[in-house]
């Protein structure tokens, strides 16, 4: 059967479209106000018409909300977010954005609700959020960004410790709701509560002396690097940044002088000139 002898067959709001491979698919579609909106693809015609028609019931349906929709299973949920959204406030998104009226939500999941402030709504409007692991970013210009860096938070940071939401909920990025506690590079509060703890990142490379695996390649690169590193300090006031470190925190090392501590002394003066 041809693909026009198919069409002929399939119900209103669906269409067939084929992969590069030759895979049938059936995508789903509506139009509100005049705005043709994709409601994605599915295996199967009766899945592909079912999401069509569930599509139709809420926005017709004023009375159906994001907490029915577990009753709407057909719709993928984010399609069923930009749905209500179009219905209640009249604008299209295509990201799962839900207006209030001094802020906005950013539905990830039915358990994983963002809420932004409003000078946000451009940019989330137009940048996904997704989620790998515990970690949550938008991808930006081919690149992957944290979450948090829009808001001033570092890829380290750690509730409680780095940043606070002052009302508890860990989603609610409304600058009022969000107290970064350490503004500082490379230094955290020590457990005490006493003094302060500079971390770097050392870097991952070994050297071979008689086919054995020694640590010589680190104190070689620290005998060199960490003066140079203690050099540039001192001459440039201000944020350090990323700081890589061999052998931080140990001057000496089966005698070479690594000068690790020292550049920890530096890193850590750094934040008070």
């Amino acid at each position: 059967m041809s693909k026009s002898e198919n069409n002929a067959k399939i119900p209103k709001g669906v269409y067939i479209t084929e992969t590069a491979a030759g895979k049938v698919l059936y995508r789903a579609s509506v139009t509100k106000s005049s705005r043709h909106i994709s409601l994605g693809s599915y295996p199967d015609v009766k899945k592909a018409h079912k999401a069509y028609l569930t599509a139709l019931k809420v926005l017709e349906n004023n009375s159906i909300s994001l907490d029915d929709f577990q009753d709407f299973r057909a719709l993928k949920y984010e399609k069923a977010v930009i749905l209500m959204n179009l219905r209640d406030n009249g604008i299209y998104f295509g990201t799962p954005i839900y207006l209030r009226k001094d802020y906005f939500n950013y539905y990830l999941t039915p358990d994983i609700v963002f809420t932004f402030d409003l000078e946000d709504l451009f940019y989330f409007s137009s940048h996904k959020i997704s989620k790998r692991g515990g970690h949550y970013f938008v991808a930006d210009y081919g690149s992957q960004v944290s979450l948090g860096a829009r808001f001033g938070l570092k890829p380290y940071s750690v509730e409680g410790r780095d940043c606070r939401f002052i009302n508890g909920d860990p989603y609610d990025y409304r600058r009022s709701n969000l107290e970064i506690l350490n503004t500082y590079h490379g230094v955290i509060v020590s457990p005490d509560n006493k003094g302060y703890i500079a971390r770097v990142h050392t870097s991952g490379y070994t050297k071979t002396f008689l086919g054995i695996v020694t640590s010589n390649g680190y104190r070689d690169n620290a005998q060199t690097q960490n003066q140079v590193a203690i050099n540039y300090l001192n001459g440039h006031p201000g944020s350090a940044g990323i700081v890589v470190m061999d052998y931080g925190g140990v001057d000496s090392s089966n005698g070479d002088n690594t000068k690790g501590q020292a550049l920890t002394n530096a890193l850590i003066n750094q934040n008070f000139r």
